[in-house]
């Protein structure tokens, strides 16, 4: 349940509570030690013109969302990766 519930925090816009800084939820980890941890993408540009950087892999208790809308349609991870033998990942050509 809690892996469904974290999944579904993908594409939230949400605020990292210790640094103040908001995005939406572009990534989500799951550790070996029992650590879930998101990662928040700002898409923003500064003052300086550069694009604003991600905000790096925080805690999950440590990002609040702020609207749970979804800014696009989640990826079905049951249908493309029911079969590890098919899955082919970014450094492989498409067949």
């Amino acid at each position: 349940m809690i892996v469904e519930k974290s999944i579904n925090l993908l594409g939230c816009r949400a605020k990292d509570l210790i640094s103040g800084g908001n995005g939406i939820v572009t990534s989500i980890c799951f550790d070996l030690y029992g650590c879930i941890q998101v990662i928040i993408t700002p898409g923003k540009v500064g003052k300086d013109g550069k694009e604003v950087p991600s905000i790096g892999w925080i805690d999950i208790n440590r990002a609040r969302i702020t609207n749970n809308k979804k800014i696009m349609k989640l990826p079905d991870f049951e249908i493309k990766y029911n079969s590890f033998e098919s899955v082919h990942g970014p450094a492989n050509k498409p067949l």
